[in-house]
């Protein structure tokens, strides 16, 4: 039986010392004076609790924001490792707090939300009427107990020159293959937006002791494959627990997204890996989608119904960039040629494939025709190029990526092009390597180059990598527009002005012992008016 909740008399709030000062771009550490606990890591990095005499174990985090709104998010779990988080099915009150400085003394939003078992003791507070471009502090109180402090900071106006903005993306963080040392310097770098690109979780079985982590403290459904609600929800609050994620989160507001494993590897629309029946598949895909929005900082209206949920959505900061965040699993057609890495056919170029669906092909399409920002972006899971190898003399490509989709492919960036979109750039995850290539509608055939893909590597999945590896020599000698690769653990963090965009490759030598620092492999420069790659 589920552990109740325990009560405190303690009141007392979690206070900060000092205000956060301005960051330059180099992410300078020593830049960070702010609320203890809140930018540093543990001096020890623990093992996650199983029984906990407070809720908030999972931490905090916000996102999505808007110039003036953000969503805070907590997760109510006092045994995070046991049933149910170790909750019951009362519901639970649970205030917050927004405030301009880390002290709260001057408080400027306040409100009670009720955390209940249908949606996991998730809250998702959409606090509006804010201002552009600040920095904001929150906290969250339930039964006498204290969340940590978060920071968040909401998107430029839309109105007058946005000098620059600075942003973050990651993907693919499979728990047992390693630490998140990625986020730990990423919290350091504070840029002002996270966007996670999918694989926030891994649905296939962890090894008994928690693989690269040599750990047993996990939940007993870790062991199989997830399929049910509950076992979704057991392994996001095991990833949660990780205390670098929650650093991050508690620091930075987050715009996510959801690729393959946060439901199962390669699915596409209602067809799964094993061929399970299709009305099977959807049940599972429901429990899938709904523990995503429980653990996820993404505005209560994205809340699915069933196993549908639309996730596409656009973010504009000021007038230096506008994001168009993509679905490329729900909608999608089935990989073709047995969804191996292999030689485009007439099936990969069928004209009637989609990767994105009608609907948001042209939800795109529109917001770039109407787009008044300098760069124009696509956020989302797979690579538009063709990252090809020779395979058995052949030239091969994903069939997963939209190198499986080649119309598709087609229409988005022809279409771009022929509506004069500039300076558009893909930024994707997936491959768990770093790549920089240049954007074109075809590789087999002349096209002209359209924008830049900049693929960052994984966080943790597949282990520590290398600089090089047989993969990526390959990928070169087959790909002539690729013009950066690196098979190593990290992220890849951003700055981005009217003039240019630069983008700095951070990685790890290890990710085996969570101290290890990151490093900058390598800046990519790409000039405004022009899609050029330049490696620094």
């Amino acid at each position: 039986m589920p552990n109740t909740l325990r009560i405190s008399p303690d009141k007392t709030l979690r206070s900060g010392i000092s205000r956060r000062r301005f960051l330059t771009w180099t992410g300078v550490a020593s830049a960070l004076a702010f609320t203890p606990g809140l930018i540093e890591a543990p001096a020890a990095y623990p093992a996650p609790m199983n029984h906990g005499d407070h809720p908030f174990t999972l931490g905090v985090a916000s996102g999505d924001p808007l110039p003036d709104a953000v969503v805070l998010w907590t997760r109510l779990a006092s045994a995070p490792l046991a049933p149910h988080g170790g909750m019951t099915d009362i519901p639970v009150p649970v205030e917050w707090e927004l405030a301009r400085d880390s002290t709260f003394r001057q408080i400027l939003r306040r409100g009670i939300e009720v955390a209940t078992s249908a949606d996991g003791h998730s809250i998702h507070v959409d606090v509006r009427g804010l201002e552009p471009s600040t920095d904001y502090f929150y906290r969250f109180r339930a039964a006498g107990h204290i969340s940590d402090v978060g920071r968040t900071r909401t998107a430029p106006s839309a109105l007058g020159t946005t000098a620059s903005m600075t942003f973050a993306w990651a993907s693919c963080q499979s728990w047992g293959d390693g630490f998140f040392n990625a986020y730990a310097d990423m919290a350091r770098s504070a840029p002002d937006v996270v966007f996670h690109l999918g694989d926030y979780v891994y649905e296939k079985a962890i090894p008994t002791r928690g693989g690269q982590r040599n750990t047993t403290a996990m939940p007993q459904s870790a062991l199989s494959e997830m399929t049910t609600l509950d076992d979704y929800r057991e392994r996001y609050a095991l990833y949660k627990l990780d205390p670098h994620l929650q650093q991050a989160h508690r620091m930075l507001p987050f715009i996510v997204t959801m690729d393959d494993h946060e439901v199962e590897n390669n699915w596409a629309a209602a067809i799964c890996e094993d061929q399970a029946p299709v009305p099977d598949f959807l049940y599972r895909r429901a429990a899938a989608f709904k523990a995503w929005w429980e653990n996820t900082p993404v505005r209560a209206e994205l809340r699915p119904n069933g196993a549908d949920m639309r996730i596409y959505r656009r973010f504009t900061f000021g007038d230096v960039a506008q994001f168009s965040v993509l679905d490329t699993r729900q909608y999608r057609s089935d990989q073709v040629n047995g969804d191996t890495d292999g030689p485009q056919n007439d099936l990969s170029a069928r004209a009637d494939r989609t990767i994105t669906g009608a609907a948001q092909e042209q939800w795109l399409l529109d917001g770039l025709a109407s787009s008044g920002t300098r760069w124009n972006v696509l956020a989302h899971q797979t690579t538009l190029a063709d990252l090809a190898r020779t395979k058995n003399g052949d030239r091969a490509v994903s069939m997963d990526g939209w190198s499986g989709y080649e119309a598709s492919r087609a229409r988005v960036l022809d279409g771009a092009r022929t509506r004069g979109v500039d300076n558009l750039v893909s930024i994707v995850g997936d491959i768990h390597r770093s790549v920089a290539s240049e954007l074109r509608s075809s590789y087999t055939r002349p096209a002209p180059t359209v924008g830049v893909e900049l693929a960052g590597t994984s966080i943790s999945s597949g282990g520590d990598g290398a600089d090089s590896d047989d993969s990526d020599r390959l990928l070169k000698a087959a790909s002539p527009h690729v013009k950066f690769g690196n098979a190593q653990r990290g992220y890849v963090l951003n700055r981005l002005t009217h003039q240019d965009w630069q983008a700095e490759f951070r990685v790890a030598d290890t990710i085996a012992d969570p101290q290890a620092p990151l490093h900058r492999r390598a800046t990519v420069t790409i000039p405004a008016g022009r899609p050029e790659i330049g490696i620094g």
